[in-house]
Formats: structure tokens, C-alpha cells, sequence
């Protein structure tokens, strides 16, 4: 397991923030249009508790990539056959080989077997212990085949997703994003902590260890996580970026909240709207 930080990161302006931004995504670009030219199978996937900020992480990355060389796969509830073979419904979502080149965000994963379905009760101890039997050997074999796999695990604290949940809840433009499953989650923050500790120990191997960030500022770990991808992957014209580094002193933060904006907030002011509101 690596726990990947960027302290440079920590008290980024909003202009430096969206600066820091656009350098990483005009990188990532080059990087699928090598990944287009070469025929290369990328996969990323992304997991955490509710409300750690995946779909939003992955919005960011994708957000100027060629949309026909790209894929975002968000698998909903299984079948009774799909629970059954549970690596072939993820298997059929991977870039296919001799296809073309393409880079492929899972929003959750086949380790939702290993985290929420533990956590809720939505599969047995049984079907849990294969999956943890088996899920090595199987990364291994893709990753054999040619599939490049990086796997990030965001990670927020306790008071940063009830704070995040509760506003989705009482959101008039969110409140429908509030699920049966957040409902349930709020009160099980301490089982997911021990599946996910059973996690790590078992799966986070030296051909694909688990990256975990921490999420409790989603800006910050978006462009950590795409800053972490863009120095751990080679491309053709590839320039290693260093971080850009704040500037403590300054006065000069922007939070905008559902088309709220807060300005010349001091950096204090930030992370706490940026912690309680999400």
C-alpha cells in the first residue's frame, strides 16, 4: 500500500489550483494520445466510502480526453448470475486486446465485493473469502495480458462523510444522489474501516498495491491523484511536472458551493467550508 501526499498541495490558492489543473490535464492528454497511437489497455480504478469524491475525481481526468478513446464504467446492482461470476462482469468492461487504445475508469469496482457488499450484508462470508482467494491470481493474469492497472482508494474521515452525506440529503439539487445504500452506510463507518483494513493486507500486491489519498479535500486529491498517474506512467513527449507550491500567507481563496461563491476567504476559512459543505 502506498500513501501517496503531496504536502506542495496542501494551501493551493484557487488560481493556482486551476493553473496546477490545467498543466495536469493537458499531460494526461498526451498521455492517451499514446495510449491511441500504441494500442495500450489502461484501467484506473477508483474506490472509497460514499461521498469520497470518485465520480468527481474521475469527471476531472476525463473531463478533455478524447471521449471515443476513453471509458467510464459504473456497474450498478448485480444480477443473481453476475454475483456468481463475479471477475467475469468486470472482465467484459476491460479494453479489449488488438482493439484500440484506450483508458478505462471504473467508479467502484470487482472490490466492491471486498468493501460495500461485506459492510451491508449484499453477499455472504463465503462469497467474500473466494474473493479475497482469488483476486490476485486474477489482476496478475490480466495484467500478464498487457492491462496497465493502478488502484486508488480515497480516503476520508469520519466527520468529513456524515458532513458530506447530511448535505447531499438536504441538497434541492443533490438530495436524489442521497441513496437507500447512504442511508445504511452512515452507521457501519467502523465495519467498512475493518473490511478495508482486510483489504489492504490481503490485495495491495507489488505488481498492483493500492494508492490511497487522502479525500477530505476533494480538490486536492483530484489533481494528486492525476499527478500521481501522469509520473507513474510513460508517454511519448512526457514532461515530469513538480508540484506547484502555495503560497501560506495569502488571503485569496474561492469556495463555490452549489453556485454559491465565497471569495477572499483565508485558507482556514477554505478548509472549513471546504470539510463540512464538501
Amino acid at each position: 500500500m502506498i500513501k501517496y501526499d503531496l504536502r506542495e498541495y496542501k494551501k493551493l490558492t484557487n488560481k493556482q489550483y486551476q493553473i496546477e489543473k490545467y498543466r495536469l490535464q493537458v499531460e494526461l492528454l498526451k498521455l492517451q494520445e499514446d495510449v491511441i497511437k500504441h494500442k495500450r489497455r489502461i484501467v484506473i480504478l477508483f474506490e472509497g466510502r460514499d461521498s469520497a469524491g470518485k465520480t468527481g475525481t474521475i469527471q476531472l481526468f476525463s473531463r478533455y480526453l478524447i471521449p471515443s478513446s476513453m471509458n467510464y464504467i459504473n456497474l450498478g446492482v448485480p444480477s443473481k448470475s453476475e454475483s456468481k461470476n463475479w471477475f467475469k462482469r468486470y472482465e467484459r468492461k476491460w479494453p479489449k486486446k488488438d482493439a484500440d487504445g484506450k483508458i478505462t475508469f471504473f467508479d467502484r469496482s470487482w472490490y466492491n465485493r471486498a468493501l460495500i457488499e461485506p459492510t451491508l450484508g449484499y453477499c455472504s462470508q463465503r462469497q467474500y473469502k473466494n474473493f479475497l482467494n482469488k483476486v490476485n491470481s486474477w489482476e496478475k493474469k490480466q495484467i500478464n495480458k498487457g492491462i496497465e492497472l493502478t488502484k486508488f482508494y480515497l480516503s476520508i474521515d469520519r466527520k468529513t462523510q456524515q458532513n458530506r452525506l447530511k448535505t447531499r440529503k438536504n441538497s434541492p439539487i443533490k438530495y436524489w444522489k442521497f441513496s437507500e445504500s447512504d442511508a445504511k452506510i452512515i452507521s457501519k463507518y467502523d465495519v467498512f474501516t475493518l473490511y478495508k483494513e482486510q483489504m489492504f493486507e490481503k490485495t495491495s500486491t507489488t505488481i498492483s498495491p493500492w494508492i490511497v489519498i487522502n479525500a477530505n479535500n476533494k480538490k486536492i486529491a483530484q489533481i494528486t491523484a492525476m499527478h500521481y498517474i501522469l509520473n507513474k506512467i510513460d508517454y511519448e513527449n512526457k514532461i515530469v511536472l513538480e508540484p506547484i507550491k502555495s503560497n501560506d500567507d495569502i488571503s485569496n481563496y474561492t469556495y463555490n458551493f452549489e453556485g454559491e461563491v465565497f471569495s477572499n476567504l483565508t485558507y482556514s476559512q477554505y478548509n472549513i467550508l471546504s470539510k463540512y459543505l464538501g
